[in-house]
């Protein structure tokens, strides 16, 4: 599968990123390797990943909790301290094996540890794949505020191998899914056509379609003050739905694809009511995404948090809430304006 050149670092796929990592290694002559795992990437990639490491580099491991609760400040800190306790110096590199939360957390320690070290982004969920570690976006959560605290910082190459996708669940190849339906919709509707009937799913070919893609957004827009925000398509809504599952007692927590997936049928119904996007197509996208991920509950006195979440979505400006929507499949427009009213709209349409 051939390489993908993104603004300042490649993609590699398959067995042979692991050649380019290790000629990387030895080219920038790295102190030590340090690779940021969970207890679950750790268990189930580390030793499918170890074996093609061919360096005589000291490595190190450094562990952390798995799952979006963890992605913070707090977690950083106990990183930047072991990188201290282990001796780890500028020349030093570190490797995120794992999901988003590992490389959009690893990228953001990496780049502030001493005013910045190398990394590079090693994902190994359908999701990491597709999106979280491609595009130069690193940060963390502040409290249940998604990715309120971050930075744009470019790794020194990524690596795609899908042979990781088998240490996953079903469920997080849904959730990983959900980006690739958001790509189909805002710029290549074969993709979500593909999902639709599920034939031809092959998924080497959906993940280097997915990172051509937003590979190509980002080299127009790499700070995303245009093009790019047809990225967060569907996640205005969403995130504001993830971050009330996450810090909801009562509520079990929502994968980033499940929240997202609810976020692209209300924002689809938004687009409808405001630039008409077409009902059947609004109804073709509600069936099929309720069709991979079913339904999950939002009670009417759920609509004031989520509402109250939305107005700290990181897109807003002077206090306005900012969306993508669409004029038809393909057809985007951003930087829209909608009501509370509309918004609480979007979710009764989604649970009715």
């Amino acid at each position: 599968m051939k390489t993908i050149q993104a603004v300042t670092y490649p993609v590699h796929f398959q067995k042979e990123s692991y050649k380019e990592l290790s000629k990387l290694i030895e080219e920038k002559n790295y102190s030590t390797i340090f690779i940021l795992v969970d207890e679950n990437t750790l268990e189930h990639c580390y030793p499918k990943f170890i074996p093609n490491l061919a360096t005589d580099k000291r490595i190190e491991v450094i562990e952390i909790e798995s799952g979006e609760i963890n992605k913070n400040l707090e977690t950083c800190t106990g990183v930047w301290n072991v990188l201290t306790e282990l001796e780890a110096d500028r020349k030093s590199l570190l490797i995120t094996l794992g999901g988003g939360v590992i490389t959009d957390l690893g990228g953001f320690v990496a780049s502030c540890f001493k005013r910045g070290i190398d990394f590079v982004n090693i994902p190994t969920t359908l999701l990491s794949m597709v999106d979280a570690s491609v595009g130069g976006k690193t940060g963390v959560d502040l409290g249940v505020l998604k990715n309120q605290i971050g930075l744009f910082s470019n790794p020194e190459m990524v690596l795609v191998d899908d042979a990781y996708l088998q240490t996953v669940t079903p469920r997080e190849i849904r959730s990983g899914t959900a980006e690739i339906i958001k790509y189909g919709l805002t710029y290549d509707i074969k993709l979500f056509n593909e999902i639709k009937h599920n034939k031809n799913l092959e998924i080497s070919d959906l993940i280097f379609t997915s990172i051509n893609i937003k590979n190509e957004v980002v080299l127009q827009d790499p700070k995303e003050n245009g093009l790019r925000k047809i990225l967060n398509f569907g996640h205005t809504i969403g995130h504001a739905i993830e971050s009330y599952f996450l810090e909801s007692e009562h509520k079990n927590n929502l994968t980033h694809g499940e929240a997202i997936a609810i976020g692209m049928i209300c924002e689809c119904f938004v687009s409808a009511e405001l630039l008409n996007f077409p009902k059947e197509k609004l109804k073709e996208v509600k069936e099929t995404i309720v069709s991979i991920y079913g339904k999950t509950a939002i009670l009417k006195e759920d609509f004031p948090s989520i509402i109250d979440l939305l107005k700290h979505d990181k897109k807003n400006v002077n206090g306005q809430v900012n969306f993508v929507l669409l004029n038809d499949y393909e057809d985007y427009k951003l930087d829209c304006k909608v009501s509370e009213d509309l918004v609480i709209k979007s979710i009764e349409y989604y649970n009715s």
